[in-house]
């Protein structure tokens, strides 16, 4: 009898914490944010991926010239293997798998630090652009900021003042 005196007072409680939730969720407001539309038209993500391209455009050429001059000495051996002695055949075929290997770790490399330089400016231009939205929210009176909601009015979206922030320097 005293087990279900608790249980029954417990379930009290939660039904009163329950019914009183959309009494308190309506004295907050809500804002929303559409964040693909922030990360296309934000200048700091163009300055990102420009900064991103610069710094790695010359690597992955250099990458790409050195797979071409694997590939057309690949070829090469392919066609003078036969007249080659077989110790030079040997030794032109090991030259071959270690640069192969090195070019593939080099590749490896490369692709790891574009994701590592790539998260690490994702990161920064994320930290300006929610120090933005945090800004315009707190102005807006907002108790809560809303990513991507399927659907929001006009009056709660807050995506257009934040691009425009954004784009007069405001999150650089």
């Amino acid at each position: 009898m005293r087990n279900l005196t608790r249980i029954l007072s417990v379930m009290a409680l939660a039904s009163a914490a329950l019914l009183a939730a959309p009494a308190m969720a309506a004295d907050g407001k809500i804002v929303s944010i559409r964040a693909a539309e922030l990360v296309q038209q934000s200048p700091q993500f163009k300055a990102g991926a420009d900064k991103i391209k610069a710094e790695f455009d010359r690597r992955k050429n250099d990458l790409e010239a050195e797979a071409k001059r694997f590939v057309d000495d690949a070829e090469k051996f392919k066609k003078e293997r036969d007249m080659l002695s077989a110790a030079d055949a040997s030794k032109r075929e090991k030259d071959l798998t270690t640069r192969q290997l090195d070019l593939q770790y080099k590749q490896r490399q490369f692709q790891e630090d574009f994701a590592n330089r790539d998260r690490q400016l994702t990161t920064e231009m994320m930290a300006k652009i929610k120090g933005v939205i945090v800004q315009v929210a707190k102005e807006k009176g907002a108790d809560l900021v809303v990513q991507d909601p399927i659907y929001a009015t006009d009056s709660v979206d807050i995506t257009a003042e934040v691009l425009k922030r954004l784009q007069a320097g405001g999150g650089k």
